[in-house]
């Protein structure tokens, strides 16, 4: 039996509600120990998905709180087996209290993920399931968490069995030329086995391309801001989250460390980075933040270099053309609203970015316009998560990778005439990797590994 504490708004924090959940053959056993229910009743006669009224008390009949206690009967309940949630009041004192009841009656406490794994491993859900219970928890856009509530659903899934049967459906036949080989098939077998892993091989480039947005989906698109000191990073900064995030002075060189936040665009997140301003600086912290946003420059998926336009280019605004040049570049002249200097037309500018904005971040002018400037460099319009299925964990999409190198090893194979037994271990390569995605033939250590890094909620 498996015990485990839930409360609204954090883990050990104060909420409306607590839940201590018990999933195991002997939940109700445990429960009957300690609920007092107002009409009590045997439980086989008590129906799944039904809740009742009463009190939790200890062993001396001393009630310690009013609960409602939510049943779920084998197997219809999350992990498939007899499963009970006690909601009672969310104080840190009561929670701890039942909680220790269920442990002093039998009960053992959960580890991280032990339900969605009790659920994986009685085979409820498969492991690329569950993995999306965690991509949901964490989401930090409307688009990632609809990803992963469609991967929940079965959408992924679904698309790896197809494969998986195309490959079997030829199998068969590989089978029976090796162990029948009087019977003359290897001619048809040999066309079955390249429309075969041609249509795989399709199939699977598609899913392993669609990872360029899930990363973005997923991690979204880190945005490195970059400037001069008072250009207006910080300003821009503020705009675009609208609040007062980052401080705004007429002195040069406020900024000495990034400032990192995201926001939505589009339904995608975006990791901006406030960086200091790049100038020559005699101040030792000045120069380490300096130093600091010409690495994040480097790293970062997305540059806005934003000039003062009411000033002439300098030395150090060439510099920081050059840290932008062969990345994706987004050119922002700020200052609109004064007498400009520089304009959209400037050539210095023009060969590093065709994205060219002119925008004023302190009154806020021109925002939108950005917003749309990053969808299209991005294409995030293009994201149709209603008909596309987008792969977004780096484990399916090596194992993918692995999968698309077995089939270009087969074909390989193929073109050399060589026996039906040496392409089939390649073909049964390619059935190992996506049983490896659904986890029919995981190892312990990879199961261990993911669900490690579940909230003990789930």
């Amino acid at each position: 039996i498996w015990v485990q504490l839930r409360q609204s708004l954090r883990l050990l924090g104060i909420g409306g509600i607590g839940i201590i959940r018990m999933s195991g053959e002997n939940c109700f056993d445990v429960l009957e120990k300690i609920f007092v229910p107002k009409k009590k009743q045997p439980i086989e006669e008590i129906k799944g998905y039904t809740m009742k009224y009463g009190h939790i008390a200890d062993s001396t009949g001393s009630v310690v709180d009013e609960v409602l206690v939510s049943y779920f009967k084998a197997p219809k309940s999350y992990t498939t087996e007899n499963m009970c949630e006690i909601n009672s009041h969310g104080g840190n004192v009561v929670v701890k209290k039942i909680l220790e009841l269920c442990l002093s009656n039998g009960a053992d406490l959960a580890e991280p993920g032990e339900f969605t794994k009790r659920a994986f491993l009685n085979g409820r859900i498969d492991l690329l399931q569950a993995e999306s219970v965690i991509d949901v928890i964490n989401a930090k856009s409307e688009k990632e968490a609809k990803t992963g509530i469609k991967q929940l659903e079965g959408f992924l899934s679904e698309k790896i069995a197809e494969i998986k049967k195309e490959i079997m459906d030829v199998m068969v036949n590989i089978d029976v030329s090796i162990d029948y080989p009087e019977y003359d098939v290897d001619e048809v077998t040999s066309k079955q086995i390249t429309n075969m892993l041609d249509s795989v091989g399709k199939k699977l480039t598609k899913l392993e391309k669609s990872f360029d947005n899930g990363k973005i989906i997923k991690e979204g698109i880190k945005t490195a801001i970059i400037g001069r000191p008072n250009a207006g990073k910080s300003s821009l900064l503020n705009a675009i989250l609208k609040e007062n995030r980052a401080i705004v002075t007429e002195y040069e060189g406020t900024t000495r460390d990034t400032i990192e936040e995201f926001v939505t665009v589009n339904g995608i997140p975006l990791k901006l980075i406030d960086t200091a301003g790049i100038r020559k600086a005699n101040d030792e912290v000045e120069k380490i933040g300096i130093e600091k946003s010409k690495e994040i420059a480097n790293e970062a998926d997305l540059i806005i270099a934003i000039f003062d336009a009411s000033k002439e280019l300098t030395q150090e605004d060439l510099e920081i053309l050059n840290l932008a040049k062969n990345k994706k570049t987004i050119i922002i002249l700020n200052k609109m609203d004064l007498e400009s200097k520089i304009d959209e037309n400037n050539e210095r500018l023009k060969a590093v970015s065709n994205s060219i904005l002119k925008i004023s971040a302190l009154k806020k002018q021109g925002i939108e316009e950005l917003y749309d400037e990053i969808s299209n460099l991005f294409e995030l319009n293009e994201i149709n998560l209603d008909q596309d299925i987008v792969i977004t964990n780096v484990r399916h999409k090596n194992l993918i990778e692995k999968a698309l190198e077995s089939v270009k090893k087969a074909k390989e194979t193929m073109e050399n005439k060589m026996p039906l037994d040496i392409i089939a271990i390649f073909i049964k390569d390619i059935l190992e990797d996506l049983a490896n995605i659904t986890g029919e033939i995981v190892t312990d250590d990879i199961i261990d590994e993911i669900f490690s890094k579940f909230c003990l909620g789930k």
